[in-house]
């Protein structure tokens, strides 16, 4: 159920995004979050066809109260953290927030992190061991948040050489996914890359974590909730997103949120993403909001 909290105010919320740089990796965003006033209410986290490495710089002194607080499945975390492609629910809160925030599309994410990450939602310093702390020590210590973006672009590079790669075909398959935003069918893809359906499936669940289905689920799902959030009307989403009907984008909307559409499409967790993630987000109706 949607929380009676009243949502944060992202006027107290300063946004960095860093330059366009040919250096940085392939599938993989950045952006810097910085909370200046307190705020106690938490936010629900909505699926991405992304996996979200969130590191977290508010405190780093035992005992300091600052920095983010996750709610998932019952059970609280704090501190940097690995959202898998479909988290659960999850709810994110924090006082005096200072966070860096680094989206990976699976291909991006399997090379940097492999394939198993300990669940939907791990503490970086269990996918990353003691690299986390030695990452986090590095970005707190940077001038600026430029600075910030260089460190850690540098060292997802330096990670990145040390892990094998994605089999071609999957990154393909992955490709054509988010292009077609997930309306090719996954028989049509496995022909593409000369597999069978069964060879695709299997290759692309044990290296990116998910299988083909429902990563074009999410994949849709991602764009149908952007064109709620910015206005569009519920019926003409599902068929611009490829739902069979109204009732279609209802059920998935659930799925994924549990949430309604009209709920969804005022999640603060997607209200930022304009800013954020410029390019990312479809442009508002014309009359909406």
């Amino acid at each position: 159920m949607p929380s009676s909290t009243p949502p944060p105010d992202w006027s107290a919320v300063d946004i960095a995004v860093p330059p366009p740089s040919p250096g940085l990796l392939p599938g993989v965003t950045m952006a810097g979050f910085r909370q200046q006033v307190p705020e106690a209410a938490g936010i629900t986290m909505v699926a991405h066809p992304a996996v979200t490495v969130l590191v977290d710089l508010s405190g780093g002194r035992a005992g300091d109260d600052r920095g983010i607080v996750y709610d998932a499945h019952g059970r609280r975390t704090c501190g940097s953290v690995v959202v898998g492609l479909l988290p659960g629910e999850l709810r994110a809160a924090g006082r005096g927030v200072d966070c860096l925030q680094i989206r990976l599309d699976p291909v991006a994410a399997a090379a940097l992190l492999g394939p198993e990450r300990g669940g939907p939602v791990a503490a970086l310093e269990a996918v990353w061991g003691r690299d986390a702390g030695r990452l986090e020590d590095r970005l707190r210590a940077a001038g600026c948040w430029e600075e910030r973006f260089a460190v850690a672009a540098d060292w997802l590079e330096r990670r990145r050489a040390d892990r094998p790669r994605v089999d071609p075909e999957v990154a393909h398959v992955w490709r054509r996914t988010l292009g077609s935003r997930g309306r090719a069918r996954v028989e049509a893809l496995a022909d593409e890359v000369g597999w069978s359906r069964q060879l695709l499936w299997a290759r692309f669940r044990a290296q990116l974590g998910v299988t083909p289905k429902r990563a074009a689920r999410l994949v849709r799902f991602d764009h149908a909730v952007h064109l709620l959030a910015v206005g569009r009307e519920a019926a003409g989403v599902a068929a611009e997103s490829g739902f069979a009907d109204q009732s279609h984008l209802h059920r998935e909307v659930r799925t994924f949120t549990g949430l309604t559409p009209t709920a969804v499409a005022a999640a603060p967790w997607l209200a930022v993403d304009a800013t954020a993630w410029p390019g990312s987000v479809p442009a508002p109706a014309r009359g909406s909001r």
